[in-house]
């Protein structure tokens, strides 16, 4: 150690020679030929994650899937959608005292395109009027989880395929109207389940089959005879 390391000059290439002498010198001195790794330090959160989540934000979401997905900035009323406004002060949207959706009623205005599956988590929705605008596509079997949906109205649209079975879920639903639209297949027997049921119109569609012995104890399915369904 009695040697003596003289420096002299301040150039780049110099500097990374001594700092590569000084990695040397250090390793010996530790008292082995392989460099010792240096720890290193993780950190763990336990906390729990922060959300920004309010009582209706999940509402709001699927208000915000609804607007999207059927040509929102085209339809003939949008007022405050879209907005920080509270969503019960929204274009046809009313909410409880906890800013849940308890009725979206959109009736005649201009929704287009296919409804999204997200409609199913309103979870508080009683009522659905979505009669008179120009939706097609299918109707979301996710709807069935509206267990609290008392009047659900998408007649007169463009709507195609089959009724959803899903649909016999909605044991509280008073109002089923799926008039003019272009669904194919049969009623579901599913349909006998809403026994709270007390209207239900499916003219103006080419629906085949016939009446399930289900439904006949819930409505009067004499008014079904006439729109191409058999009543036996």
């Amino acid at each position: 150690m009695g040697n003596v390391l003289k420096w002299t000059g301040c150039g780049c290439g110099g500097l990374l020679v001594l700092l590569l002498l000084l990695g040397i010198i250090g390793t010996l001195v530790s008292g082995g030929g392989t460099p010792t790794p240096t720890p290193t330090l993780k950190l763990t959160n336990t906390s729990a994650p922060k959300t920004n989540m309010t009582p209706n934000s999940t509402d709001r979401d699927v208000l915000v899937a609804l607007y999207n997905a059927t040509g929102g900035s085209k339809w003939q009323n949008n007022t405050n959608w879209m907005s920080n406004r509270p969503i019960g002060e929204w274009y046809g949207v009313s909410t409880d005292n906890t800013g849940r959706v308890t009725q979206l009623d959109l009736w005649d205005n201009r929704l287009t395109e296919q409804l999204p599956a997200e409609l199913g988590n309103l979870r508080n929705l009683q009522l659905l009027d979505l009669t008179v605008n120009r939706l097609s596509g299918s109707i979301p079997a996710a709807l069935g989880n509206l267990h609290n949906l008392r009047w659900l109205y998408i007649d007169d649209n463009r709507l195609s395929g089959s009724i959803p079975a899903a649909l016999g879920n909605l044991r509280n639903l008073r109002w089923l109207a799926l008039s003019d639209n272009r669904l194919t297949g049969q009623i579901p027997a599913t349909l006998g389940n809403l026994d709270k049921l007390e209207s239900l119109e499916l003219s103006g569609n080419q629906l085949t089959g016939c009446i399930p012995s289900s439904l006949r104890s819930v409505v009067d399915t004499d008014s079904l005879v006439s729109h191409g369904v058999c009543n036996r």
